[in-house]
Parts: structure tokens; sequence; C-alpha cells
């Protein structure tokens, strides 16, 4: 291509003020609710599972775990062959799939039989973050690009929120299976919204050279010293990160709390601070080094972390506010910085951040079930101060590298 078709084709794409923008972020912005509603909703109802299938908590982690397990393979897979097939048929086909186990979850026998299909959820939620800033890179202009990715990842806090919020508020007043059945409605309503208003690709081109050369390309990332430090700040940020949202109800059931699931649903309202620290985060970057604001946002994370161990409960929702402030101004702005660092196979570069990312879902998950049976919730709280001076390391290096 030569330099004016080039710039021709920059001046093509959609920016903020088209209407083909906004299209976009409502497509964007359902699709991401969906999927991230149904990842996270079984963090509010993990003491009905224990109840309901008499296993331990820990064990009830795993309701979360096999499916980010599963995702991990997921990203790798759909960010691979979303270079090759296109991003937009990956999320048609893949949110459909997110849907179709919701009807399955509240009629499993056995809890076996409710991870098994947990898995296989995970495995198509991941369709939608494999594809989704690939995808706003290439249809969005250069001066839009960052502020539809950080509105995108404001959408994963929505979800996120949305998740917990609705099916653990459902669950308390009927039952936790009544509580997913409407999230397969609510999840069906998201589907047909994004459907309808998802413009077609326009710039996608696909990889047309072969697959050892393709996954040669992807590995290359790992060995990329620029793309290291946000891969690692991926799994650092989110095992502290969901180690306190998994534990947190059976945290507030005990003394002195005392919370109903509905009303521990509602501590999830501090996604809202999440959302807001993902827009905070695009409109100062541009203001301020990215790699300082990543560092400001993983003290802020950390600091809302510790507050939490005071027993007031109006102090520990101050503290999860200030949890979801420093966590998604810290990672909308890592997704933001990996996407620009990556010269080539940005979606694979992309797809192995959130593989990353959720590697540490995965572990904070299931390592941090042990740390709560031994410590309980300060033992929560333990793990993520530990994990401070690595973090801060880590964001100077990447500062110094960028």
């Amino acid at each position: 291509m030569t330099a004016v078709n080039a710039k021709q084709q920059e001046s093509d794409k959609y920016s903020l003020h088209d209407a083909g923008f906004k299209k976009i972020m409502i497509a964007m912005t359902s699709a991401s609710i969906l999927a991230f509603a149904n990842l996270y909703f079984v963090q509010p109802i993990m003491p009905l599972l224990v109840k309901s299938f008499d296993i331990t908590s820990a064990t009830a982690g795993l309701s979360l775990s096999a499916a980010v397990v599963s995702m991990i393979f997921g990203l790798l897979f759909f960010g691979f062959l979303s270079d090759r097939i296109g991003r937009v048929s990956i999320m048609n086909i893949t949110l459909v799939c997110t849907i179709i186990p919701l009807v399955l979850l509240p009629i499993s026998p056995n809890f076996e039989t409710f991870l098994v299909l947990r898995f296989l959820q995970g495995i198509c939620i991941a369709g939608l973050p494999a594809a989704a800033i690939a995808y706003l890179g290439e249809e969005l202009d250069s001066s839009s690009v960052s502020l539809g990715i950080t509105m995108y990842i404001a959408a994963n806090a929505i979800g996120g929120m949305a998740g917990r919020i609705f099916v653990g508020y459902i669950a308390d007043m009927a039952s936790w299976q009544t509580s997913v059945y409407f999230l397969f409605g609510f999840s069906i309503l998201l589907f047909i919204l994004y459907f309808m208003t998802l413009p077609k690709s326009h710039y996608f081109k696909p990889s047309k050279i072969s697959v050892k050369k393709d996954l040669s390309g992807m590995g290359s990332h790992l060995k990329n010293t620029k793309l290291f430090p946000a891969f690692t700040m991926g799994i650092l940020l989110q095992f502290s990160f969901t180690g306190v949202w998994t534990y947190l109800p059976f945290y507030l059931e005990q003394d002195p709390f005392n919370l109903s699931v509905k009303n521990i649903s509602f501590t999830y309202l501090a996604y809202s601070f999440g959302i807001a620290g993902s827009m905070l985060g695009g409109s100062l970057s541009a203001h301020f080094r990215q790699t300082t604001l990543v560092s400001v946002g993983t003290v802020i994370l950390i600091g809302g972390t510790l507050i939490t161990n005071v027993h007031s409960l109006s102090v520990v929702v101050m503290g999860l506010c200030l949890t979801c402030l420093g966590f998604f101004v810290a990672h909308s702005l890592m997704a933001t910085i990996v996407n620009e660092l990556a010269a080539h196979h940005k979606a694979g570069a992309s797809s192995i951040y959130l593989v990353s990312y959720y590697l540490g879902v995965a572990t904070g998950g299931t390592l941090a079930g042990l740390v709560w049976q031994t410590g309980g919730w300060t033992g929560i709280t333990v793990v993520s101060l530990g994990l401070l001076p690595v973090v801060v390391w880590l964001s100077v290096g990447l500062r110094r590298l960028s």
C-alpha cells in the first residue's frame, strides 16, 4: 500500500463524531456486557453453590476458575483464528455459544457437570476479548482508537458489575437457578442489540502467511522486551483483584457484617468506579505518561484492598471502590500499551496479554481459596500487599522501555 493510499484509508475510518463510531461502541458495549456478565455471575452466588452442592468455599471458587482456564485456551485459539477469518465472524459465533450453557447450568445434577458447562462457556466467552481490540484498532482512526478501547474496557466493568448484581439479587429473592434463567433472557436481548448495530468490518485483511510463520509471529511477542513487562503486569494485577472479589461474599456473610446474598450483591456497585477508572485513564493519558498512570492505579488498587480489613461496612465499601478505580485505570492503559507496542500480529499480542490477565484470574481464584481457608480475609489482603514491590518495579521497567 502506498503512503497516499494508507493516508486515504486512515481518513475513511470511523472517527469520534461519525455515526459509525457510535454504532460500533453501542455494539461492542452490548457484547462486552454480555460476555463479562456471563463470566463473573457465579461470584455472588458461591455461598449458595456451597449449600446446593455440599462443597467447600474453595471448591465453589472453581466455578469461576474453570471458565477462566478455558478462556486462556480460547484466547490463544480465537486470537490466531481471527487473524485469518475475521473479527466479526469470531465474535458473532462465540457470543451465541456463550449464551447456550445458561439453559443447562440450573439443571446440573452435580457440581462436576456444572464445572464442565462452565469450562465450555469459558471457551466461548474468549471469542469476544480475543477479537474486540483488534477490530477497534482496524475500524477506528488513530485519534479515536484509544478512546474506543477504553470505552470497551469500561463496558467490561459494566458487564462484570451487572452480572454479579443482577444474578445475586434474584438468587436471594428466588433461587440461584432462577437467576441464571433471567441472565439467559438478558443475554439474548444484549446479543440482538449487538448484532443489529455492529458495522461490518471494512479494513480487516486476512493473514496469508503459513500457519508455522503465523504462530512464530505470535510467539515472538513473548520475546519482546517491551511487551514482557506488560504481560507480567496482567498476571499480578488480576491475581490481587480476583482474590478480593471471589472471597468477598464469604467475608461479608460472616460476623460482624452478616449480610445476605442480595445485600452482598449491591457491593458490586463499586464496579461503577471501575467504569470511571477506565474512562479516566484514557483521558489522563493525553496529559501524563501511560506508565505513570499504571503505577498510580496499582498503588490505589492495593491501598483499597488493605482498607477493607477495617470492620466497618462503609469503610469496606470505600476500599472496594478504590480497588476498582485503581485496577481499571491500570488495566485499561496496559491493554492500550500492548496494542501500541505490538508492531505486528496485534490480535495475537492482545490475546497473549489477556492470557496473562486471565492467568491472574485463575491463580487468584484458586490459590486465594487456600489463603482464605488458612488466613481468612487478612490473608487475602496480605497477598495483595506482597505484590506491591514487584508491580512497582515492573511499572518502572515498562516506562523506560516504552
